[in-house]
């Protein structure tokens, strides 16, 4: 357990470090950044939010508030809190057309700042949990690396980075989005700052 919350941590330190960000949309509090590295797609939503970064990150933490401003989340429970800082949740999502519902078992790690220039972090990857099987009635899918890095930008305000290396049970939900066709990741952006103001 504490090599997988560690290699959770890093890999979305390792991803964020990435050179070679496209920018392909901005908008007054958000820019949408993505990066192609092979079959591998990754994407980086910027926002910008007047709380303290401290507050952004208890509210961004607690994956069961998650609800209330992104509406891929359908459900979401604890199954095991395996210590003050990582949480196995159990996560739904609806179906999107013509497939069933997914649901993904995710370890949530979280870390306050070891040094003042140093973002909260907030990193999440897929387990696999004996306890909870595949059920015939989801399409149990998988995130790779996805979370959220909290930059303090002053005593009122932050930068929230959300970040997600896309996989194909990811990719269902973004494809329309990445294309121009639809603007979920900007009105999911828009309501987590307004969760969060």
């Amino acid at each position: 357990q504490a090599y997988l919350s560690y290699s959770n941590i890093a890999a979305l330190t390792h991803l964020a470090r990435k050179s070679g960000w496209d920018i392909t949309k901005t908008l007054d509090d958000v820019k949408i950044w993505t990066h192609e590295e092979g079959a591998v797609l990754s994407f980086k939503v910027e926002m910008q939010v007047k709380v303290p970064s401290h507050v952004a990150f208890s509210l961004l933490s607690d994956f069961r508030l998650r609800q209330r401003w992104d509406r891929h989340f359908l459900t979401c429970e604890v199954l095991q809190a395996v210590s003050e800082e990582e949480k196995i949740y159990h996560v739904t999502a609806p179906p999107t057309m013509g497939h069933k519902p997914r649901d993904f078992v995710i370890l949530v790690s979280q870390r306050q700042p070891c040094r003042p220039q140093e973002p909260y972090t907030v990193a999440v990857r897929s387990v696999t949990l004996r306890a909870v099987p595949p059920s015939p009635e989801f399409c149990r899918s998988e995130i790779l690396c996805a979370g959220f890095q909290i930059h303090s930008n002053g005593s009122s305000s932050c930068t929230v980075c959300y970040f997600n290396q896309v996989t194909s049970g990811v990719m269902p939900y973004l494809a329309a989005n990445l294309t121009g066709s639809s603007k979920s990741i900007e009105d999911t952006a828009l309501e987590c700052i307004k969760f969060l103001e």
